[in-house]
């Protein structure tokens, strides 16, 4: 088994299992109004002035989390209503936190009235709570979507996310302050997303400063928004790129990969990073002035406070602050899929890669890798092993019940 895998398996099996079995604490102690029986229903309704405020248990004021990474994205185990716990997306970018209707006891409507969710250590009461369906969330991630942790939970707690050590905590925001060596920004809002203001260059163009999404569910490092580029006449055919395709980003539709002369927060000035150039138009009323997002890839270089009730991110730098983390290598676009998501399906192949070179083709199958088989890989494994610069691999590949074997081999395409 692949050992990232075995690390990820064992997590989740650890944090699910081992954090639902702890001991139910005396209502007096948890300081949180009582959970029914069942997932999906209504829980002793909590009064509205109950939803501005967690509930920390103990009467403290800061929780350590169990987390599960799954690469740069982080899922943090939640209980709805008293009910088994669930894998709950981090989302920054979100509106507002909602959970699936599987996980709800499918309710009739699109939300719940008086919902709890509770963390490791704290609750937070909803008078609603969104209840939606992401079909194709399980395929992107290789992860069975169960809810999203969004606006209006970054809006009740401080939360503070060590990418290196992997670990996130919580803290009442009357009661926090910083006193660690990292640098404070201020944050804007569009609508609900939180904005941050960076310096870049593009090769070709002058060094300016723009405002960028910053999204803690998207797996790439910079992302830049096709409006903003049209109205700053930056286009990635007058500078080195590579066409490319994501599932997760724009729903695989087609963008390109290049190289920023440099990219600045503060003091913090990285040069030679990969940025994604998308090609999808902007949606009517879209905000043409902000440049694009900030994603987990980029994030992962510090340990990130998001302020939100102060409207301030923290940013201190960990030892992966210039260690550059290369796209994929082989050209392929791959989903998951299947009762068990371990039915790899190629859904792109980018012209005059290693994978297009090995005769692989939209439809194929991902049987195995090297000595791995697809049934001891998950999706981020196989994504991650075609980011490996320098690797060369025996691919197997299920071509409509026939068995073919490719070879690929990895290499920088930007």
């Amino acid at each position: 088994m692949n050992r990232r895998h075995a690390r990820f398996v064992v997590a989740c099996c650890v944090l699910l299992c081992g954090w639902a079995a702890r001991p139910a604490l005396p209502q007096q102690q948890q300081n949180a109004p009582p959970a029914p029986a069942q997932a999906g229903t209504p829980a002793t309704a909590p009064g509205p002035q109950d939803v501005t405020s967690p509930r920390f248990n103990y009467g403290g004021n800061a929780a350590q989390l169990p987390a599960v990474f799954l690469r740069n994205l982080i899922f943090l185990p939640v209980r709805l209503n008293g009910g088994k716990p669930g894998l709950f997306e981090l989302d920054s970018a979100a509106e507002k936190c909602a959970v699936d209707r599987k996980m709800a006891g499918d309710p009739p409507g699109d939300s719940m009235r008086y919902a709890v969710l509770a963390l490791a250590g704290v609750q937070l009461p909803f008078v609603t709570l969104p209840v939606v369906s992401r079909d194709n969330f399980a395929q992107q991630v290789g992860q069975p979507y169960q809810g999203t942790l969004g606006r209006d939970f970054f809006d009740r707690v401080v939360v503070q996310v060590d990418y290196h050590r992997q670990t996130v905590q919580l803290y009442d925001p009357s009661a926090f302050t910083y006193t660690g060596q990292g640098k404070s920004f201020p944050l804007t809002f569009s609508g609900p997303v939180p904005l941050i203001r960076a310096k870049f260059e593009v090769p070709g163009h002058r060094s300016e400063s723009a405002d960028f999404a910053v999204d803690t569910a998207l797996d790439s490092g910079v992302i830049f928004y096709r409006g903003f580029m049209d109205s700053q006449r930056i286009s990635a055919a007058h500078f080195k790129s590579e066409p490319a395709s994501f599932p997760e980003v724009d729903g695989g539709a087609k963008l390109f990969l290049g190289r920023l002369k440099e990219f600045q927060i503060g003091p913090y000035q990285l040069e030679d990073i990969v940025a994604d150039f998308t090609q999808e138009k902007t949606q009517p009323g879209a905000d043409k002035n902000i440049a694009g997002a900030i994603g987990a890839n980029f994030l992962r270089r510090f340990t990130v406070i998001y302020d939100f009730p102060h409207q301030r991110v923290i940013l201190e730098p960990n030892v992966q602050l210039n260690h550059d983390t290369d796209e994929d290598m082989s050209g392929l676009s791959i989903i998951a899929k299947g009762p068990n998501l371990k039915v790899f399906e190629v859904t792109a192949v980018q012209p005059g890669t290693p994978a297009a070179r090995a005769g692989i083709v939209p439809g194929d199958v991902i049987a195995g890798i090297g000595d791995e088989a697809a049934a001891d890989l998950t999706l981020s494994a196989v994504r991650d092993l075609f980011r490996q610069v320098g690797y060369q691999y025996k691919v197997l590949i299920d071509r409509k019940g026939q068995t073919i074997t490719a070879s690929l081999q990895m290499r920088r395409r930007i």
